[in-house]
């Protein structure tokens, strides 16, 4: 069957678990034509895979997504089907406001990733019930995550975010919540409060990594380092809650050689989870100047298939993975601008590991 034409649903409510409403029938969502013709030059041989979760690790390996899904981790923990909601909560970033720097990452414009009732102005609680409303409506959901996640949600006083979080958690259907950071972000008092949650609730920690070369951070304006990111994951390990790594591959320069070596590192670290998207231009930003500069040339939706797909076979079966790829609005998407429904974006990467015959941590050593 063709591709649809150029669109996309407006902004996932759903940003976190991006996976399609019906994972045991990826066939039916994506046709497998999205798969790219040619694999990687580091990809020699398929690796033959029959049944991938019927043994160790690979239990944790569905079947059919032939990944260890996030959404599926929580069906498993919590019994029933479990959404993540959105919230704006007001915060800023220590890489605006002039304490690490100005400006901003030059990919960031929240916009592009925050649902339109997830306003600072909304209360709270109206933002929540937006959510699990529209959750409930298009998928079923019975229990909610709440999703902390534009901008640094853990920048203020450990008296705001106990308020902050605990208003989130006074919800009966909410059983627990994700708080999006930065790694030179979480003081000890955020670790102390977040540990003291995680001892009755879920609780994950979201740490933005993008990338593990310093040289490509500077160059981003992210404002930490590597060495930064790993020092906070050291902290936070063993405390009771998940932490996720978010990372981002497609930044200018950057080899796909280089980009895999990210498995390596977190294959060697306490990490539950992942969250891997595409970079792209939005409206707003440094990057879409350096687009139309000639300074950013975005990645092919082959090469970042064939990437992530590479990728996830270095990945242990024991992470999650909650994100697969970045969609933003149409109205101020700039580059790259494939054509696909949030779907087809997650079955692309997927059905390319079903026609390979690979399967998530393959390759792990």
């Amino acid at each position: 069957m063709p591709l649809p034409a150029d669109e996309r649903s407006p902004i996932s409510r759903n940003a976190c678990v991006d996976e399609p409403d019906h994972c045991e029938t990826p066939q039916k969502t994506g046709p497998d034509a999205l798969a790219p013709e040619n694999r990687d030059k580091c990809v020699n041989e398929p690796v033959s895979c029959e049944n991938p979760q019927q043994t160790g690790p690979n239990a944790l390996i569905h079947s059919e997504l032939r990944i260890n899904s996030y959404g599926h981790y929580l069906r498993r923990r919590f019994g029933c089907r479990v959404s993540k909601v959105n919230v704006d909560a007001g915060f800023t970033c220590p890489n605006r406001d002039g304490s690490k720097g100005t400006g901003g990452c030059i990919y960031c414009n929240n916009v592009s990733f925050s649902p339109k009732d997830t306003q600072p102005l909304i209360p709270l609680e109206e933002q929540l019930a937006a959510g699990m409303a529209y959750h409930r409506q298009r998928l079923g959901s019975e229990k909610f995550i709440v999703y902390f996640q534009k901008y640094t949600n853990t920048y203020a006083s450990v008296d705001v975010l106990a308020d902050l979080y605990r208003r989130a958690l006074s919800h009966p259907d909410v059983i627990g919540i994700s708080v999006g950071t930065r790694p030179d972000a979480l003081s000890a008092e955020a670790l102390g409060l977040l540990t003291e949650i995680a001892r009755t609730r879920y609780v994950c920690l979201e740490l933005g990594l993008q990338s593990m070369d310093d040289a490509i951070l500077s160059r981003i304006n992210r404002g930490h380092t590597l060495a930064e990111f790993m020092e906070t994951v050291q902290r936070a390990a063993g405390l009771g809650f998940d932490i996720c790594a978010h990372l981002i591959y497609g930044f200018p320069g950057e080899l796909a050689e280089e980009f895999l070596k990210t498995a390596g590192l977190i294959a060697a670290l306490p990490i539950d989870s992942v969250k891997l998207h595409q970079l792209h231009a939005v409206e707003g930003t440094e990057l879409a100047e350096m687009y139309r500069r000639g300074e950013y040339v975005p990645l092919s939706l082959e090469e970042y298939v064939t990437t992530a797909a590479d990728f996830l076979e270095r990945l242990p079966a024991r992470v999650t993975v909650q994100r697969l790829y970045g969609s933003s609005p149409l109205a101020i998407s700039v580059a790259p601008r494939w054509g696909l429904k949030n779907n087809q974006m997650w079955f692309a990467v997927i059905n390319e590991l079903r026609r390979r015959g690979t399967w998530q941590g393959c390759r792990v050593e």
